[in-house]
């Protein structure tokens, strides 16, 4: 019993040692950042969910044609329409953010079945899951996606199950990896001799307290890739139509007037679009070296 708790220390209890304590500087402000985005993105989606907005977004005001910042009340000022583009910005992050967290949901679901599966109990079902996420793996996925769009009407949802599925191989592969690594510790040879059911060795010692940062790590790198691949169809017009706002077809409509020296209609959801994609990367990055003990202290 004592060698198993101190394998379970070893590998299990990340939250033994508090994360502030092994992260260096540098790791501590990219986390604040990153949470400073989460927050932002929350806090905008409630509030465009509760229409507790500056303005309509829906709202055009032929006086105020390209108005630009700060002119009567609009901070960032009008679009082409006389839309006020910060009420906009808002309401757009409902164009990624339920639809994020379906493929987000997607990937970590399926890629935790496929790694249990190669990685507990491997043999045939190893041969099998790795099978299906090279199958995955030989498709492009842009190619997926303009495929499913050609086929159906563009629906960001449908989009973001494509997306959410072939990210499956690459969550399948860490936890794969994460469970061979117990392996070869005899974690999980000690947790079966002590008498453990094999739901609790893998829910609880195995995903919960050896994988939960994978999966963390994974989510938060996987919004900003959500965010980039609604932005850029949106962009191309296969994804959010107008009149409903999104990141990527504001950045369209305003790169008409960019050249006329009216640049706040595409330079604003541009900023929205890197400042928020950084921001996950830098805080997935972080968890990264922190969680996984990447960084040297």
């Amino acid at each position: 019993m004592k060698r198993y708790r101190q394998h379970s220390i070893e590998f299990g209890n990340l939250s033994d040692v508090p994360f502030w304590k092994t992260a260096g500087p540098i790791d501590l402000v990219y986390i604040s950042y990153g949470l400073l985005v989460v927050l932002l993105v929350f806090v905008s989606y409630v509030l465009g969910m509760t229409g507790f907005l500056p303005f309509d977004p829906q709202e055009i005001n032929l006086e105020l044609l390209m108005a630009p910042p700060n002119t009567e009340g609009h901070l960032l000022g009008t679009d082409f329409m006389g839309r006020d583009i910060l009420a906009r910005l808002i309401i757009g992050i409902q164009a990624y953010f339920l639809p994020g967290l379906l493929a987000i949901a997607l990937a970590l679901a399926l890629g935790t079945c496929f790694g249990v599966l190669a990685g507990y109990w491997g043999g045939g079902l190893d041969t099998a899951s790795t099978y299906v996420s090279n199958l995955l793996n030989s498709f492009p996925r842009l190619v997926l996606i303009l495929l499913m769009v050609a086929a159906f009407k563009p629906d960001i949802y449908l989009v973001m199950t494509v997306v959410g599925i072939t990210n499956a191989p690459t969550v399948a592969s860490l936890i794969k990896s994460k469970i061979q690594f117990l392996k070869q510790k005899n974690f999980i040879e000690a947790a079966t001799a002590l008498g453990l059911k094999n739901a609790v060795i893998i829910i609880k010692h195995i995903l919960w307290h050896n994988c939960r940062s994978v999966l963390i790590i994974q989510a938060t790198l996987g919004m900003a890739e959500v965010i980039l691949i609604e932005t850029s169809l949106s962009y191309l017009g296969f994804g959010v139509q107008e009149p409903t706002p999104s990141w990527g077809n504001m950045v369209q409509s305003g790169a008409n007037y960019f050249m006329q020296g009216k640049f706040w209609p595409s330079t604003a959801p541009a900023m929205a679009i890197l400042l928020t994609i950084m921001g996950f990367h830098l805080l997935g990055d972080s968890l990264n070296n922190i969680l996984e003990r990447k960084r040297d202290q």
